[in-house]
């Protein structure tokens, strides 16, 4: 095969590519190295030997994405709080020319819940599930890839079998985007039981900084620390600062990004962060407040082009 088919056949499996890269890692950057790497192995390749393109380029992936799992396993060890994947962040309405990120979170599986899920499993246990779960591997190449037995294999994948299936299924988009819409008007009253109303008894804040800012370096439980929690930053950087944030879809669901704010002379300033939610029995039941720049590699906004 001719370099110039080579790279238009490639071209037309980057979508899945990118959706196994980020399924595995939970990482927009690592999933966009994955696939560059998978093309400059592709292209050292004598492609005659190759019976199945894509199972090939899907193994190649997976085999990077092991790699950077576990170096992101010994890079947790020293993270400070909460570790969250990075999220996908897309304008309300699609421009158009469809971004292959955009396509990665059209399926339910990248909601940015399940992201935390699987960010829950360890490296070997993720590479089993999502290979052969998500994009049916057969267990004895994923076995080649973890160095273990088949028998090991369906083991690992069994176990993050189990831990997907007890975590919450997402809810429908139009009614994700109402429940979040009432907690934002709710909170720009700045009225506590207003807030409380919108909220599931058993709503949870979890923040990712790394120390580069303010949030919650521990998870918050419960819908009235979560209420008093948000109002608080509300009333620490002022109302302007609320009023900036703009909707956007994260992962495939109303969320917000905001730019951040230079501050005043009787608020602090704040810098850019990404807020996701999951919603439960109509109200939100989980926020997922995003302020490490490190894993900004996945907003797709019109005035912040990808980096």
């Amino acid at each position: 095969m001719g370099t110039v088919a080579l790279a238009e056949t490639f071209e037309s499996h980057r979508r899945h590519l990118l959706s196994v890269g980020y399924r595995m890692t939970g990482s927009v950057s690592d999933a966009e190295d994955a696939v560059q790497e998978a093309w400059l192995r592709l292209s050292e390749t004598d492609t005659d030997s190759v019976r199945d393109l894509r199972a090939w380029l899907t193994t190649v992936v997976g085999r990077i994405c092991l790699d950077h799992l576990r170096s992101a396993a010994v890079r947790r060890e020293s993270y400070v709080g909460q570790w969250l994947p990075e999220p996908i962040v897309m304008p309300l309405e699609s421009s158009g020319s469809i971004d292959p990120l955009e396509a990665v979170v059209r399926e339910e599986d990248a909601r940015l819940a399940a992201m935390v899920v699987l960010d829950t499993l360890g490296p070997d246990q993720r590479t089993a599930f999502v290979l052969h779960d998500g994009f049916g591997v057969p267990f004895d190449e994923i076995a080649g890839i973890l160095g273990t037995s088949t028998a090991a294999t369906r083991q690992l994948a069994s176990r993050g079998r189990r831990a997907v299936a007890g975590a919450e299924k997402p809810t429908p988009d139009d009614e994700h985007a109402e429940a979040v819409g009432r907690l934002m008007a709710a909170m720009a009253t700045g009225d506590l039981q207003a807030v409380l109303d919108a909220l599931h008894p058993d709503a949870l804040v979890i923040g990712d900084a790394n120390g580069t800012t303010r949030t919650a370096v521990n998870v918050i439980h419960g819908s009235e620390k979560f209420a008093r929690f948000f109002l608080g930053l509300i009333n620490r950087y002022g109302a302007q600062a609320f009023l900036a944030i703009e909707p956007a879809m994260v992962n495939g669901q109303l969320g917000f990004f905001t730019h951040g704010s230079p501050g005043d002379e009787t608020h602090p300033g704040f810098p850019s962060r990404v807020g996701g939610f999951t919603v439960r029995d109509g109200k939100v039941s989980a926020a997922y407040d995003i302020a490490n720049p490190e894993k900004f590699a996945g907003i797709r906004l019109q005035d912040r082009p990808a980096p």
